[in-house]
Protein backbone atom coordinates (compact mmCIF):
# COMPACT_ATOMS: atom_id res chain seq x y z
CA UNK A 1 0.00 0.00 0.00
CA UNK A 2 1.38 3.43 -0.87
CA UNK A 3 2.12 5.95 1.86
CA UNK A 4 -0.67 8.24 0.59
CA UNK A 5 -3.25 5.44 0.72
CA UNK A 6 -2.06 4.41 4.17
CA UNK A 7 -2.39 8.02 5.41
CA UNK A 8 -5.91 8.18 3.96
CA UNK A 9 -6.84 4.94 5.71
CA UNK A 10 -5.48 6.26 9.02
CA UNK A 11 -7.58 9.43 8.67
CA UNK A 12 -10.72 7.37 8.04
CA UNK A 13 -10.02 5.23 11.10
CA UNK A 14 -9.34 8.31 13.23
CA UNK A 15 -12.58 9.86 11.99
CA UNK A 16 -14.69 7.05 13.47
CA UNK A 17 -17.57 7.86 15.81
CA UNK A 18 -16.56 9.49 19.09
CA UNK A 19 -17.46 7.53 22.22
CA UNK A 20 -17.42 8.84 25.79
CA UNK A 21 -16.22 6.48 28.54
CA UNK A 22 -17.28 7.61 32.02
CA UNK A 23 -15.97 5.65 34.99
CA UNK A 24 -14.41 6.82 38.24
CA UNK A 25 -12.15 3.73 38.27
CA UNK A 26 -9.14 4.92 36.26
CA UNK A 27 -7.94 1.42 35.31
CA UNK A 28 -11.41 0.38 34.08
CA UNK A 29 -11.82 3.65 32.19
CA UNK A 30 -8.42 3.28 30.53
CA UNK A 31 -9.11 -0.34 29.58
CA UNK A 32 -12.46 0.52 27.99
CA UNK A 33 -10.97 3.50 26.13
CA UNK A 34 -8.28 1.19 24.70
CA UNK A 35 -10.87 -1.46 23.79
CA UNK A 36 -13.12 1.05 22.04
CA UNK A 37 -10.18 2.51 20.13
CA UNK A 38 -9.11 -0.99 19.07
CA UNK A 39 -12.52 -1.29 17.42
CA UNK A 40 -11.73 1.84 15.36
CA UNK A 41 -13.81 4.31 17.32
CA UNK A 42 -12.50 7.50 18.80
CA UNK A 43 -12.78 7.46 22.59
CA UNK A 44 -12.45 10.01 25.33
CA UNK A 45 -12.44 9.10 29.02
CA UNK A 46 -14.01 11.07 31.85
CA UNK A 47 -13.72 10.42 35.60
CA UNK A 48 -17.27 11.56 36.35
CA UNK A 49 -20.59 12.47 34.78
CA UNK A 50 -20.03 16.08 35.85
CA UNK A 51 -16.66 16.15 34.07
CA UNK A 52 -18.33 14.77 30.93
CA UNK A 53 -21.15 17.31 31.04
CA UNK A 54 -18.61 20.07 31.67
CA UNK A 55 -16.81 19.33 28.39
CA UNK A 56 -19.60 21.19 26.59
CA UNK A 57 -19.64 18.82 23.63
CA UNK A 58 -22.20 16.20 24.66
CA UNK A 59 -23.90 16.09 21.26
CA UNK A 60 -20.53 15.55 19.58
CA UNK A 61 -20.46 12.01 20.97
CA UNK A 62 -22.03 9.12 19.07
CA UNK A 63 -22.38 7.06 22.23
CA UNK A 64 -21.68 6.96 25.95
CA UNK A 65 -20.45 4.06 28.07
CA UNK A 66 -20.93 4.90 31.73
CA UNK A 67 -20.55 3.23 35.07
CA UNK A 68 -23.73 3.40 37.13
CA UNK A 69 -22.22 3.86 40.59
CA UNK A 70 -19.92 6.88 40.78
CA UNK A 71 -19.39 9.74 43.20
CA UNK A 72 -21.69 12.62 42.35
CA UNK A 73 -24.11 11.97 39.50
CA UNK A 74 -24.77 8.29 38.81
CA UNK A 75 -24.97 6.80 35.34
CA UNK A 76 -28.75 6.55 35.66
CA UNK A 77 -28.99 10.19 36.75
CA UNK A 78 -26.78 11.13 33.79
CA UNK A 79 -29.15 9.35 31.39
CA UNK A 80 -32.13 11.09 32.98
CA UNK A 81 -30.36 14.46 32.66
CA UNK A 82 -29.58 13.81 28.99
CA UNK A 83 -33.20 12.80 28.33
CA UNK A 84 -34.42 16.01 29.99
CA UNK A 85 -32.10 17.93 27.65
CA UNK A 86 -33.59 16.10 24.64
CA UNK A 87 -30.29 14.33 23.92
CA UNK A 88 -30.57 11.24 21.74
CA UNK A 89 -26.99 10.03 22.40
CA UNK A 90 -27.26 6.30 23.25
CA UNK A 91 -26.01 5.28 26.69
CA UNK A 92 -24.59 1.89 27.66
CA UNK A 93 -24.53 1.31 31.41
CA UNK A 94 -22.04 -0.90 33.21
CA UNK A 95 -21.84 -1.85 36.88
CA UNK A 96 -20.30 -4.22 39.37
CA UNK A 97 -23.34 -3.90 41.64
CA UNK A 98 -25.98 -6.59 42.00
CA UNK A 99 -28.72 -4.51 43.61
CA UNK A 100 -32.22 -5.92 43.04
CA UNK A 101 -33.99 -4.06 40.27
CA UNK A 102 -30.90 -2.17 39.12
CA UNK A 103 -31.00 -3.58 35.58
CA UNK A 104 -34.70 -2.74 35.23
CA UNK A 105 -34.09 0.77 36.55
CA UNK A 106 -31.22 1.31 34.10
CA UNK A 107 -33.21 0.03 31.13
CA UNK A 108 -36.29 2.02 32.20
CA UNK A 109 -34.15 5.18 32.16
CA UNK A 110 -33.47 4.50 28.49
CA UNK A 111 -30.12 2.69 28.58
CA UNK A 112 -29.32 1.08 25.23
CA UNK A 113 -27.57 -1.80 27.00
CA UNK A 114 -26.81 -2.95 30.55
CA UNK A 115 -23.73 -5.01 31.44
CA UNK A 116 -22.42 -6.33 34.73
CA UNK A 117 -18.69 -6.24 35.42
CA UNK A 118 -16.75 -8.25 34.59
CA UNK A 119 -18.06 -8.50 31.04
CA UNK A 120 -16.57 -9.90 27.86
CA UNK A 121 -14.98 -7.31 25.58
CA UNK A 122 -16.84 -8.58 22.52
CA UNK A 123 -20.19 -8.23 24.33
CA UNK A 124 -19.47 -4.57 25.09
CA UNK A 125 -18.40 -3.94 21.50
CA UNK A 126 -21.56 -5.62 20.18
CA UNK A 127 -23.68 -3.38 22.43
CA UNK A 128 -21.76 -0.33 21.25
CA UNK A 129 -22.15 -1.22 17.60
CA UNK A 130 -25.92 -1.72 18.02
CA UNK A 131 -26.28 1.48 20.00
CA UNK A 132 -24.48 3.79 17.58
CA UNK A 133 -26.20 2.31 14.51
CA UNK A 134 -29.73 2.89 15.80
Amino acid sequence: MSAAKNDEKERRVAAGPLISIIDDDESMRSAIVALVRSARYQAHGFASADEFLGCGKVEGFAGIITDIQMPGMSGIELKQHLAACQSAVPVIMITARHDPGLEQKALASGAACFLRKPFEADVLLECLERAVKT
